[in-house]
């Protein structure tokens, strides 16, 4: 019986590396994609299920050539999590367009780069199952997060909007939504980060959200709970409480 593939972009550091060494462990074919050769080279050291392939996603191209090239090498993608992101704190004071931009062709554009190409093979085999990794931050908008909280929130609506269409077909689409989590892309938060988890146990939550059929994998629950309440505040009361955020 042949191994489930599981193709992981953005899995050179953080969530994505911990992802496909804990995906290895179980027993899949792991593929990690990103655009640095020793960080995916560092995620497949002495695991001989993971196989590495460079890819920038913001190369829709590109994109097409790797899984091509992915799929003649392993068979079919099975599972494909798509993880590539881009995050730079940006508020008011420092809003830039060339950032928001950069935001916006990594989170989004290079989401969706992906996305085509895989719903249209994994709807011609008529199963597979991708995973969008949004954020807590796409609930509502937050301070620092000017960028950044508009392209998961982006996210979570496009995995809404896929989902039942591409059950038809037998494809599960799946979203999740992290907290904060210890990785190279929260390090330089200037900002106490509440219910803070390793790459670890954010891993942890994943592979137990992709062995069911749940729409959000969302973690860790006091944070998760606490953010979708706020989302129910009337805008006074919002604002009050993130002015002091800052």
């Amino acid at each position: 019986m042949s191994k489930t593939h599981l193709w992981i972009t953005g899995g050179g550091s953080g969530i994505g590396r911990s992802v496909a060494r804990a995906a290895a462990a179980e027993g899949m074919l792991v593929t990690v994609s990103g655009r640095r050769e020793d960080a995916l080279e560092e995620t497949s050291r002495d695991h001989a299920s993971i196989f590495p392939a460079i890819l920038d996603v913001t190369d829709a191209v590109g994109v097409d050539a790797v899984l091509d090239a992915i799929e003649m090498r392993h068979g079919p993608v099975d599972i494909a999590i798509l993880n590539a992101a881009r995050y730079q704190a940006m508020d008011a004071a420092d809003f830039d367009s060339a950032g928001f931009r950069d935001h916006i062709e990594t989170n989004v554009m290079g989401t969706v780069h992906c996305l085509a190409p895989l719903l249209a093979r994994m709807r011609r085999r008529r199963k597979g199952r991708i995973v969008l990794i949004a954020s807590v931050a796409g609930y509502r908008g937050l301070p620092k997060a000017a960028a950044y909280g508009p392209t998961k929130a982006a996210l979570i609506n496009l995995a809404e909007s896929l989902r039942p269409g591409a059950a038809v077909d037998g494809v599960i689409i799946q979203v999740v939504n992290p907290g904060f989590v210890e990785t190279p892309m929260t390090a330089g938060n200037q900002f106490p980060m509440p219910f803070l988890i390793s790459p670890e146990r954010a891993a942890s939550h994943i592979l137990a959200g992709l062995r069911r059929d749940v729409f959000e994998i969302a973690f860790p629950w006091p944070f998760v709970m606490l953010l979708k309440a706020a989302r129910l505040l009337p805008y006074r009361l919002y604002f009050a409480l993130t002015r002091r955020m800052l």
